[in-house]
């Protein structure tokens, strides 16, 4: 499969919210960032518009001062999609924070473009986010379907 990308963000007081923890928008937005950065060096940043952000479960309060790492990659790819797997952790412990898929789309001045990337998951763990980064895709685009996007 191809390479992790790894990014770290420091939590700072403006990054919190009323309970003085991370604010889950701030979160998203780091989680965004990550995956566009895996997406996107496959790609061009210029050619790459994100679609879907699938969902993310925080298991743990951050409190001000953590340092987050964000291990993001592309674990499926469609004819002019590709999905982003990112991991957050505590980067001093390791200890896991949160998680998501994103898909993002080749784009040519707006309008989805085949892109040519193939990817081949050889581990197991590799082929578990492979299907899964496939049926949420997938089951994106059967959504928008049915709203009557093309």
């Amino acid at each position: 499969m191809n390479k992790k990308i790894i990014i770290h963000h420091l939590v700072k007081g403006s990054d919190l919210n009323h309970h003085e923890t991370l604010y889950a928008g701030r979160g998203a937005e780091w989680l965004v960032e990550s995956g566009f950065i895996a997406a996107s060096s496959l790609t061009r940043p210029e050619d790459t518009v994100c679609l879907n952000i699938h969902g993310m479960i925080f298991t743990r309060p951050v409190k001000k001062g953590s340092l987050l790492k964000f291990e993001s990659q592309v674990v499926y790819t469609g004819k002019t999609s590709l999905v982003a797997y990112v991991r957050v952790t505590f980067s001093q412990t390791g200890e896991f924070v949160v998680e998501g898929f994103l898909t993002f789309i080749h784009a040519d001045n707006g309008k989805a473009t085949p892109h040519g990337i193939v990817i081949k998951p050889e581990t197991p763990e590799e082929i578990a986010l492979y299907e899964e980064g496939k049926r949420l895709k997938e089951n994106a685009h059967n959504f928008t379907k049915g709203l009557g996007a093309k």
